[in-house]
């Protein structure tokens, strides 16, 4: 519940069941509807979001009871966007699971998981839209670029239970990528430190010494001279860790914008490739009843296309 605070429009709400475990920027997002991301980071980054008086960042995780001190801040109204009927049929066609617990989403490649940078909507206001009323929470993102399998929350104590799962490295992650250049095993196993880097507008992650720790398993599906067919398989979850561990293998991803070279690029949009070679096709978690379940995505057919050409 939230209660008043001595600076004007400052208020602090105190965490509920539903949102314990969840991370404070996606909170945020929640009370602060139609913020765009960037004012929202700024504010934490700034200290003007506090949990029981701290500074947090991003990432920081809620538990129940904690008090957070929201800012005032002037946001649109988000039910004011508007998202045309022909997205939420297509998202509404992309669902690939839903329970009482869950969904299991086919996020198609372009669709951004959050508003923000310009785009007035991402795939969680459409899938709100769609379940109006219903609580509806990102366990984990894509890329916007990146299509396949995105886990959302239906409940605070699913959020709960499966971000859990994904902090412990329990939940398999596994993509499917097309390397420039050939693997030259039939699996390679990168375990190189990442961190983030600010280069001018663009964020990018770089293979360092003092950065995280990030393990990827690249397995070869299929091969040709110039070109590898590949399964990578998450073993840590950081930023960008797929694509930057494949150009520290000197095989970067096809038609990607941010790790690969010119050349490159136009020699892939050459054979029809306008967009990043990385897709989430399988997702393999623990489910209420303690099974494990698995969820698949197929390859799209314009990445399809791009393997055929390659025959």
């Amino acid at each position: 519940m939230p209660s008043p605070d001595n600076n004007n429009g400052v208020r602090i709400e105190t965490v509920d069941t539903d949102h314990d475990g969840q991370r404070v920027d996606n909170y945020l997002a929640s009370r602060l509807k139609g913020l765009p991301r960037s004012r929202l980071y700024r504010l934490i980054r700034t200290g003007q979001v506090r949990i029981n008086g701290k500074r947090c960042k991003p990432a920081s995780r809620l538990s129940e009871g904690d008090q957070v001190r929201i800012p005032p801040a002037r946001v649109a109204s988000r039910e004011e966007v508007p998202i045309s009927e022909r997205v939420i049929e297509q998202l509404r066609s992309c669902i690939l699971h839903q329970d009482g617990s869950m969904l299991i989403v086919d996020k198609p490649s372009g669709m951004a998981v959050h508003a923000g940078s310009g785009l007035p909507w991402g795939i969680i206001d459409v899938l709100r839209r769609m379940f109006p009323g219903e609580f509806i929470e990102l366990v984990h993102r894509l890329d916007r670029e990146t299509s396949g399998c995105l886990l959302l929350a239906r409940n605070g104590a699913a959020l709960k239970r499966l971000s859990e799962q994904f902090r412990a490295g329990e939940i398999g992650k596994r993509y499917l990528c097309l390397m420039d250049g050939r693997l030259p095993e039939a699996v390679v196993e990168v375990d190189a430190p990442l961190a983030r880097i600010e280069s001018g507008q663009r964020r990018r992650v770089e293979v360092t010494p003092d950065g995280k720790q990030a393990l990827t398993r690249f397995s070869r599906l299929q091969s040709w001279p110039g070109a590898t067919y590949a399964e990578a398989e998450l073993l840590t979850g950081r930023t960008h860790q797929i694509r930057v561990h494949a150009r520290h293998l000197g095989l970067p991803l096809a038609g990607d914008p941010l790790y690969s070279e010119r050349e490159s690029l136009k020699r892939w949009r050459a054979r029809g490739l306008k967009r990043i070679f990385l897709h989430a096709h399988l997702l393999q978690l623990e489910g209420d009843d303690g099974r494990m379940l698995e969820f698949s995505a197929p390859l799209p057919a314009e990445l399809r296309s791009v393997l055929d050409s390659l025959e």
